[in-house]
């Protein structure tokens, strides 16, 4: 089958790579002029990580990512406070774990896609089902047949809104709001340590990356906005956001916001859910956050996405679109709805509402030092209750070759 998938993050390449993988003609869109690059650093293992194992893409992963040494949450004169050693979560992995660039992820599933068409600058913006397909409206002007579209374009997604409705109908906001940005040559480097700082309904943290860039992260409680402030698009305006809800608070914030002006591609958005009873409508199918999205804190949102797609692609190598479509419901469902309710328990972790909360969140980081009391306390969080099947792949006709020539578009 010809299938077009919206999005170029980490559901959209892992999909197109499998299907690929199942004989399927797989082409990718994707609106943003070239592969999106940076984004902060995120927790890597599960049943991600599996799937990464299988598309044979961990020796890269951990040659880019970082084999994190420490969890320190700091207070405003940076005396550490709290502290959390990162072999515990090796250990709770069984070593399954790396932290990594969102943006090295997708890259490098991405380059695992070499020879699928993907179309850069392009993106789907009207679709008109019938018996046999389906007609998407590229933005372009043009219009292409395809026998199923997939969304996997992000908690914003537009195929998502096309088939299902606006997004107010499906979007649960969890009342608190991120911002990142990467900055080159800050002189606080402490490699291999998440460094952080909290204050009622505020969080500031950084990371050392390679190449002497530092990452960025802020986390705050929706009502710190400006009242009545509308949300922000332009980098100008999500500057000012970020200076007013951290003018006052101290630590390493003044020296932060003082490089924003430089920052480019200011990443913000709310901290928000995706909750549908349904992932597919006639011959459209969503994957990734585009169709539940856990919650940027929930912490496993890519391994969850690679999991939707390669569920998806597996089912469709199995049968038609029908039955494929109501057997990825039924397999993904139940395990992405207990990941949403896990993150709707761990939201406040970050940027917690009062001093005797972050207090109580401090002494979990220390109890949590300790082995058989981070088992107790974690152990089931980073345990993955899903069984990943295996699908058959088809073999490839007479004089067929394996993948097709390197196909780019800008």
């Amino acid at each position: 089958m010809r299938i077009a998938i919206n999005g170029t993050g980490v559901a959209g390449p892992t999909l197109a790579y499998w299907l690929r993988h199942y004989g399927h003609e797989p082409m990718l869109f994707e609106k943003a002029p070239k592969l999106r690059t940076g984004g902060y650093v995120v927790d890597f293992w599960g049943v991600g990580y599996d799937i990464a194992e299988k598309m044979g893409l961990l020796p890269r992963l951990h040659e880019l990512g970082y084999s994190m040494e420490e969890l320190r949450m700091v207070d405003a004169d940076g005396e550490p406070k709290a502290r959390m050693k990162g072999d515990t979560f090796r250990a709770l992995t069984d070593g399954r774990y790396v932290s990594i660039a969102r943006g090295d992820l997708a890259a490098t599933i991405f380059d695992a896609c070499d020879g699928i068409e993907a179309r850069f600058g392009r993106s789907i913006v009207g679709l008109r089902q019938h018996d046999a397909g389906v007609r998407a409206a590229i933005d372009d002007g043009t219009h292409e047949d395809f026998d199923l579209v997939v969304g996997a374009d992000g908690l914003h997604s537009h195929v998502r809104e096309l088939t299902f409705g606006p997004e107010s109908d499906f979007e649960h906001f969890l009342g608190f709001q991120v911002a990142v940005f990467i900055a080159p040559g800050y002189p606080r480097r402490d490699e291999l340590v998440f460094v952080s700082h909290t204050i009622p309904g505020r969080h500031l943290a950084r990371i050392s990356l390679h190449g002497d860039e530092t990452a960025f992260l802020f986390i705050w409680r929706s009502e710190r906005n400006p009242e009545g402030g509308a949300f922000p698009e332009t980098d100008d305006d999500k500057r000012r956001l970020l200076r007013h809800v951290f003018a006052d608070m101290g630590w390493e914030a003044p020296d932060a916001l003082a490089l924003l002006d430089g920052a480019e591609n200011i990443y913000l958005d709310r901290v928000s859910q995706i909750r549908m009873d349904h992932w597919t409508k006639g011959r459209v199918a969503l994957v990734g956050d585009a169709a539940a999205c856990a919650s940027l804190l929930a912490g496993e949102g890519s391994g969850l996405g690679m999991t939707e797609a390669y569920v998806l692609a597996g089912e469709l190598a199995a049968g038609d679109h029908e039955r494929a479509f109501a057997a990825y419901e039924q397999r993904m469902q139940p395990f992405v709805v207990g990941k949403q309710q896990a993150a709707m328990r761990f939201a406040g972790f970050f940027a917690p509402a009062t001093k005797r909360a972050i207090w109580m969140r401090d002494l979990g980081v220390r109890m949590a030092s300790v082995p058989w009391l981070a088992r107790m306390l974690m152990g089931s969080s980073l345990r993955d209750e899903i069984e990943l099947p295996t699908y058959d792949t088809p073999e490839p006709k007479a004089g067929e070759a394996a993948h097709p020539a390197p196909t780019l578009w800008a």
